[in-house]
């Protein structure tokens, strides 16, 4: 049995460009259009944008957000972790408090955008759903 609705022909699908795409993802926007929406909740994508109507619930980020929020906060935090105790003496009691508090912020803080720029790759490579 043939398929109904073939894919279009490559060069007939428009062009995704990631760069402008990911700019409007980091800050919350919709990759497609720029206008609706990225975010329902904090972490939730939105069903579909409330302006162009491109469906944002097809993503399948998993846990690859939080892998990526690992790894930089690790590139930020050990070098600064080093310089800030050669160049200072503060005890360790200060800094049990200082490092957990400023990785979980730094975390919080970058989850959602990294979330979205998943998202976004996801969508300018038409992956998981978004054909």
């Amino acid at each position: 049995m043939t398929d109904p609705l073939p894919d279009p022909a490559p060069d007939a699908v428009a062009a995704r460009p990631f760069g402008p795409a990911l700019a409007l993802a980091l800050r919350g926007r919709c990759p497609a259009c720029g206008e609706g929406r990225l975010f329902a909740h904090f972490l939730k994508p939105v069903p579909a944008c409330t302006h162009c109507g491109q469906r944002w619930d097809l993503h399948q980020a998993d846990d690859f957000p939080s892998y990526i929020v690992i790894l930089l906060l690790g590139h930020i935090l050990v070098p600064l972790m080093i310089e800030v105790n050669s160049a200072f003496a503060i005890p360790l009691g200060w800094q049990a408090a200082i490092w957990p508090t400023l990785a979980f912020l730094l975390a919080v803080a970058m989850i959602q955008p990294v979330k979205g720029g998943v998202i976004a790759f996801q969508w300018t490579r038409r992956m998981a759903g978004f054909r």
